[in-house]
């Protein structure tokens, strides 16, 4: 009887600015080895390797040619690796960002699993939570991504705050035309208002992070009944979620993002099915290990 045929080992990579300290790559490779999968997954940190945005064309090829399964794809590459792909899934390419480039025999194919992570944590940690009127601030990168994922979500009213106003505006008149839905550009002045009449107050802006702490509005305008959730995840516990469950909020930490994004990229890269809590068990661990270094 014939041995079975070894199953090929999966190398990945992630391609960013800073990327060295990402939970990503030992997140999949615990994914990887629970389910007895031969699998590397390195950050490739541009600055690090003396490489500037610019030369992503370079890293792709390369990357391509040494045999990598994908790369998963983070700031400042999103939408520069679209022209260098020869497929893009249609919620990546009506985001015009993608975050996980597969290798295939018919080509380059690019995904986001971003604003899909999102929604399914959503769907997962705030179950049944009211989307009348959802404010949310932050218009970048992971801001399009789940300002996408509030409208597929079922969003039916949508104010996007940023310091930028022009970039608020750009990305309100994209989602009102791309999903039909009524979408409005907001300064900081106006959050007060908007959270007045709001269901939920979704947050994606470094503020908060270890490197930019404190809380992104005044606090005094969170009240109960109001849910928050916050895609920043180091810390999990940030001072706004803190206050918003002092208060008996609903929340959501930036943790379900974090894992689910990688639940759909592991399904992308390896054809296989992540184990959702399993991946969350490993994802928690890796930070309470960030957190408590030497217990």
């Amino acid at each position: 009887m014939p041995a079975p045929e070894a199953q090929p080992a999966v190398l990945a990579g992630l391609v960013g600015d800073g990327v060295t300290p990402s939970l990503t790559p030992p997140m999949h490779m615990a994914e990887a080895r629970a389910q007895g999968l031969a699998y590397v997954y390195r950050p490739i940190d541009l600055p690090g390797l003396g490489l500037r945005p610019e030369q992503l064309p370079e890293v792709l090829d390369w990357a391509e040619r040494l045999g990598f399964t994908a790369l998963n794809i983070t700031h400042p590459c999103k939408r520069a690796v679209l022209e260098l792909l020869d497929r893009v899934d249609p919620v990546a390419a009506a985001l015009g960002a993608v975050n996980t480039v597969l290798f295939t025999p018919e080509g380059r194919a690019g995904f986001n699993t971003d604003t899909t992570g999102f929604a399914a944590a959503f769907r997962a940690g705030l179950p049944g939570a009211a989307l009348g009127h959802v404010t949310q601030l932050g218009a970048g990168g992971a801001g399009s991504a789940v300002a996408d994922a509030l409208l597929r979500l079922g969003a039916r009213r949508l104010t996007l705050v940023d310091i930028d106003p022009g970039r608020a505006t750009a990305l309100a008149a994209e989602l009102a035309e791309r999903h039909g839905a009524r979408v409005e550009p907001a300064s900081p002045a106006g959050v007060a208002e908007a959270l007045a009449h709001s269901d939920g107050l979704v947050h994606c802006t470094p503020r908060g992070m270890r490197a930019h702490p404190g809380a992104p509005i005044d606090l005094g305008l969170l009240r109960p009944g109001l849910w928050v959730a916050d895609i920043v995840y180091r810390p999990l516990d940030t001072e706004l979620l803190r206050a918003a469950r002092s208060l008996g909020c609903a929340t959501l930490d930036g943790g379900g993002m974090a894992v689910f994004q990688a639940v759909d990229a592991f399904r992308l890269i390896t054809g296989r099915e992540a184990d959702p809590a399993r991946m969350l068990r490993s994802f928690r661990s890796l930070i309470d290990l960030e957190t408590h270094p030497h217990d």
